[in-house]
This record gives C-alpha cells, sequence and structure tokens, in this order.
C-alpha cells in the first residue's frame, strides 16, 4: 500500500472512529440517564442507586490489568468488535428480561457490570490502537475527536434522555441502545487496525508467554519509564485529592448555597461544553510541543479551581452573581481537564511501545480510579464533620503542592530537554 493510500485510510478512520466513538456514548449515556431514573423511581433509596454505581466502577477496576494483557496478545479489532457485539447481546438479554418479567434490579446489576466490562475492553483496545490506525501527525487530532464526541455525547445525552424518558417506555431505550450499539459494530469492522503498526505488534499473538509472565512484563517496562511512572502517581494522588470537589461540589451548591436543580444543571452542563471547545481546538491546532508542562500548568489550574469553589461560603454574594461564577467555574475545569488529558495522552501514545501499549493504558486507568472510590467515601465523612470550605482549601493546597513536588522543573527538562536547547538559542540569538 503506497504512502498516498495509507494516508486516504487514516483519513477514513479518524472519522469513521469519531463516529463510531459518538454513537456508543450517545447510546450508552443516553442508558445510564434512563436506568438511573428508573432506579430511583422504583425503589426511591439511593443505596440501589449507588449499588447500580459501583457495579459501573468494580469490575473494570479489578478487571484492567488482565484486559491489559488480552489486548496486548490478541488482535485489538477483534477484541473491539467481541466487545461491542457483548455489549449489544447484554442489552438485548435485559431487553428480553424486562418485557416477559419486568425489570428487577438483579438483572440490571448484572448487565451494568457486563457494560462495565465491554466498555473497557473496547476504550483501551481502541486507545492502544491509535497510532495503528492514525499517522503520527494526527495522532493529537484523533485524541481530540475521540474526547469531543464523548463531550457532545455528555451534554446532549441528558436533554434527550430527559425528553425521551416520560414519553416512551424502557424496552424503547433498551433497543434504541442495541441499535447504535449494532450500527458501531459495523464501522470498527471497516478499520484496519494495523494500518502504521509495527511488525513487531503484529506478531506479538503468537508469544507464549503466560498471562502472569505478561502483565510482570508490563510493570517491568513502567518501572524503566521514568516518566510514566511520574504520571501514574500524578494520576493516584491527584484523582485522590480531587474527590474532594466531587463531592464537595454538589453538596456546596445543593445543600450550603440552595442552589435550584436546573441552575445547576447548567453549570454541570458548563463542565461539558468547555470539554467540547476545546476538543475542537485541539483538534485543529498544530501539535503541542511541550505536552508535561501544559498538563502541570492545567493541574495547578484545577487545584486553584477547587480552592475557589469555596468563595460564596466564604464571602456574601447574590444569586445571580453566584450562578454565573460557578458556570465560569465549571467551564474552566472542562478546558483544563482536556488540556491536562489529551497533551499526556499524546505523548504516551508515541512514546510507549507498540506491544506494551495494553498493558500501560489499563494499568493507568486502574491506578486513575483506584483511590477515587476511597476518596469519596473519606470526604463524604469529611464534610459531615468539618466545614466544606476548608476541606475544600485543604485539598486544593495538597493537589497544587503534589504537582509542584512531582512535576518540578528538573523532571520537565528530562521529559522534555529540547526546553533547554530552545532557550540557549534564544539566549545565543539576543547575545548577537
Amino acid at each position: 500500500m503506497n504512502n498516498s493510500t495509507m494516508l486516504k485510510k487514516a483519513t477514513y478512520h479518524l472519522w469513521t472512529f469519531t463516529i463510531s466513538k459518538l454513537i456508543a456514548s450517545f447510546g450508552s449515556q443516553v442508558y445510564s440517564f434512563a436506568i438511573s431514573f428508573y432506579i430511583l423511581q422504583a425503589t426511591g433509596s439511593a443505596k440501589s442507586f449507588a449499588l447500580n454505581l459501583i457495579c459501573n466502577v468494580l469490575p473494570r477496576t479489578i478487571a484492567a490489568p488482565f484486559a491489559g494483557y488480552i489486548i496486548d496478545k490478541y488482535p485489538r479489532k477483534r477484541i473491539a468488535i467481541i466487545s461491542q457485539i457483548a455489549t449489544t447481546l447484554a442489552i438485548g438479554g435485559l431487553l428480553v428480561v424486562s418485557v416477559t418479567s419486568g425489570l428487577p434490579l438483579t438483572a440490571i446489576y448484572i448487565t451494568t457490570c457486563i457494560l462495565s466490562l465491554t466498555s473497557m475492553f473496547s476504550s483501551v483496545a481502541f486507545t492502544s490502537s491509535i497510532t495503528g490506525l492514525v499517522d503520527e501527525a494526527r495522532i493529537q487530532k484523533a485524541m481530540s475527536l475521540n474526547q469531543m464526541s464523548v463531550s457532545f455525547a455528555a451534554i446532549a445525552s441528558p436533554a434527550v434522555g430527559g425528553l425521551l424518558y416520560g414519553v416512551i417506555s424502557m424496552p424503547l431505550f433498551l433497543i434504541f441502545y442495541m441499535a447504535a450499539s449494532t450500527v458501531a459494530i459495523f464501522l470498527d469492522a471497516t478499520m484496519n487496525f494495523t494500518l502504521f503498526a509495527s511488525q513487531k505488534a503484529e506478531t506479538v499473538e503468537r508469544s507464549k508467554e503466560s498471562m502472569w509472565q505478561g502483565m510482570k512484563a508490563g510493570v517491568s517496562y513502567l518501572k524503566l519509564q521514568p516518566m510514566l511512572m511520574t504520571i501514574i502517581w500524578i494520576a493516584l494522588l491527584v484523582n485522590f485529592l480531587f474527590s474532594a470537589y466531587q463531592v464537595g461540589y454538589s453538596f456546596i451548591l445543593i445543600e450550603k448555597l440552595k442552589m435550584l436543580s436546573q441552575h445547576f444543571g447548567f453549570t454541570e452542563g458548563a463542565f461539558a461544553v468547555g470539554m467540547l471547545l476545546l476538543s475542537i481546538y485541539l483538534s485543529i491546532r498544530k501539535e503541542i510541543k511541550f505536552p508535561l508542562l501544559v498538563s502541570k500548568r492545567g493541574i495547578l489550574i484545577m487545584g486553584v479551581i477547587m480552592g475557589s469553589a469555596t468563595l460564596p461560603l466564604l464571602f456574601t454574594m447574590s444569586y445571580n452573581i453566584m450562578f454565573g461564577y460557578y458556570i465560569l467555574l465549571q467551564f474552566v475545569l472542562g478546558v483544563c481537564i482536556v488540556f491536562v488529558n489529551t497533551p499526556t495522552q499524546v505523548m504516551m501514545q508515541k512514546q510507549i511501545a507498540d506491544e506494551f501499549k495494553g498493558r500501560v493504558f489499563s494499568l493507568i486507568e486502574t491506578v486513575a480510579m483506584a483511590l477515587s472510590p476511597l476518596g469519596m467515601v473519606i470526604y463524604g465523612f469529611l464534610y459531615d464533620i468539618f466545614p466544606a470550605q476548608w476541606v475544600l482549601l485543604l485539598s486544593s493546597g495538597l493537589c497544587v503542592s503534589v504537582v509542584l513536588i512531582l512535576l518540578r522543573p528538573t523532571v520537565i527538562r528530562k521529559v522534555h530537554p529540547e526546553m533547554t536547547m530552545e532557550k540557549t538559542v534564544k539566549k545565543s540569538a539576543e547575545a548577537f
């Protein structure tokens, strides 16, 4: 296949991948919205709702390291398609149960566990295949379009779900999700996941190493990559500390400041809009030169935003000013999260050896999620004991400190040695 044909195929991959992700994400989020409403309306129990959330997080956290090994050992296209087929069958099973015997919570929880696993396999398989699907020059564009499709689904799905929930029955919701998932299967089947993959990656299936040896090799590879170890530590600590904001934001706005539910919804929407607009911007601009430095600045701003969320508790504000303030805060937070995630993911796509990508990305996902549930429980207790503003301000200070220590200038220069060269060149030019 000549270079021109490969680039045309890569362009096809870029848009097919985006459309597939958009359709699957939109269907998944409309389904999640409908199921959440159904559980709360059917039981009136926050515990039942929380158990469904646990069924979504816990299976993928436990299975992610094993998934990484499987994704590196077997063809990723096959794994992505099988995962999407399993999603369709799981929803089909729930549809049959709902038509024949109603919709018991046990069936919902089992389906949520299955969907958690299939979405994790599909997500990691696609993330690990980006460098095989598109040319190196458009990796940032691919990652940005991926984020854009997820953000658009996050904005549109609650609105669509809210409009449809009172009009159509739960079986029709399930049929809608099955149709979306089926379309995604056919789109995924048309892509060549190894278009730009190295020969080593293509032959990895023939490796005879056991699962334990494969997982051990993945950990050993990580230990030899200081940049990846730094990213893992930051993901672990920042995600834990940011649980203070995840728990505290709703608590402060709804319980302390008595914000109206529709206005609270607007602030949540501003977050998704910020992510969407920044994703569009990154998809059309040239690749970011020093991704780790940009990510450092983004996390520092996120830490400041965490502390800034307490201002209406410390100073008197009118309701309208407070409402506008939180819309701005959430919008900037959405922008920062994309600025942190996308450049870092592009850098990892280029630096991680293709035969280790599944294991590395799944391990990072496991680490990123590992302490979040624990953080939510701990901060839930802390908000009951201490004033919300002090919990958030302390967590904000710790978040900023962690970033300043782990991403100190010497670490940044080690990852991006070209920064020092640029400064030297500039000084030489100024001297003349």
